[in-house]
């Protein structure tokens, strides 16, 4: 890692985030002989679990040490790395990226790979367990829990849907409506989750049973408690979109937010703005995340050689 004081200021690329995303672009830049920055706030969406899963040769693995690791392999190539957050952008001549520790930093292409925040339902318990035994995806934990006793907590009628998926790592699944009517179940609905063997309760959920460090049960408002040992949660997801959009890029909406409008690469509406990794969508992956930084990066390399080699031509 690179000191504040240390960083030039004009790169050829600036990636914004440090995550899997943003750490797999600037690997490929490195390799192509770009002068590359990384502006890392430290804030990875999936710092809240121990493990991740389903990345081949890296299943389980801590994501710290993925992360560590990847720091390591791009400092092989002369990669800069400021711990810092950027603030804000602009778009002149090149890209001035304005970092939380005073200085501005320019390039010629930025990525941005800020991720997304997850808004938690207001549960009392739930993000103190969050990445424990109160989890939203069962692509990521689904194996380590599969046959306990799972709960669904509905936050919208789009919480069937989890609850359905879910059912395929345990035959135990109640899903708990919460702030969900009955009435706002479609027929459909009711016919998969009967299919599915999974059991409806409606009210609201109160908290969480703990005992011992573990999750026992979920209490509703009316004083019931179900015993269950895995809770699911759909997290509300904030897209971190906004230097794309102090740039003006064209965003689109989606049921889980507005994301940028993007061509396979993650190349944006605006010139020389790439994007990759959960600022691009929801159900991004750390398997996907690295591909898209990939795929940013290497378009980028191809984008800035034949802009050079036109600017030479019109000499």
């Amino acid at each position: 890692m690179t000191r504040n004081n240390d960083l030039t200021e004009k790169y050829e690329v600036i990636v914004v985030g440090g995550g899997a995303a943003g750490l797999s672009a600037a690997l490929v830049l490195g390799r192509a002989r770009l002068r590359t920055l990384v502006v890392d706030a430290g804030e990875p969406r999936n710092a809240p679990s121990d493990h991740m899963q389903g990345y081949l040769t890296r299943d389980g693995m801590p994501p710290a040490e993925f992360l560590a690791l990847g720091r390591e392999e791009i400092a092989r190539y002369g990669v800069e790395l400021v711990r810092d957050r950027a603030v804000d952008v602009s778009r002149g001549e090149d890209f001035a990226v304005a970092l939380a520790g005073g200085r501005t930093v320019h390039a010629r292409r930025l990525i941005v790979a800020t991720g997304l925040k997850d808004e938690l339902p207001e549960v009392p318990g739930v993000a103190e367990r969050f990445g424990r035994d109160v989890l939203h995806c069962p692509f990521c934990h689904g194996w380590e829990v599969r046959d306990e006793r799972f709960g669904v907590l509905a936050t919208s009628p789009l919480s069937v849907h989890q609850a359905l998926m879910v059912s395929n790592w345990s035959d135990d699944v109640t899903l708990f409506l919460h702030t969900v009517a009955e009435e706002e179940l479609t027929d459909q609905d009711l016919r998969r989750l009967a299919a599915a063997g999974v059991k409806v309760v409606p009210g609201e959920v109160a908290g969480l049973r703990v005992d011992d460090d573990r999750l026992t049960g979920v209490r509703l408002a009316d004083g019931s408690t179900h015993e269950r040992s895995v809770l699911f949660v759909a997290p509300r997801a904030v897209p971190q979109t906004g230097l794309m959009e102090r740039l003006g890029a064209e965003l689109q909406e989606t049921p889980f937010g507005a994301y940028p409008v993007v061509d396979p690469t993650g190349r944006t509406t605006v010139p020389g703005l790439w994007t990759a990794g959960n600022a691009l969508g929801f159900a991004e992956q750390v398997v996907h995340a690295a591909s898209g930084g990939y795929r940013a990066a290497s378009a980028i390399v191809g984008d800035l050689i034949m802009s050079d080699l036109d600017a030479g031509l019109e000499e």
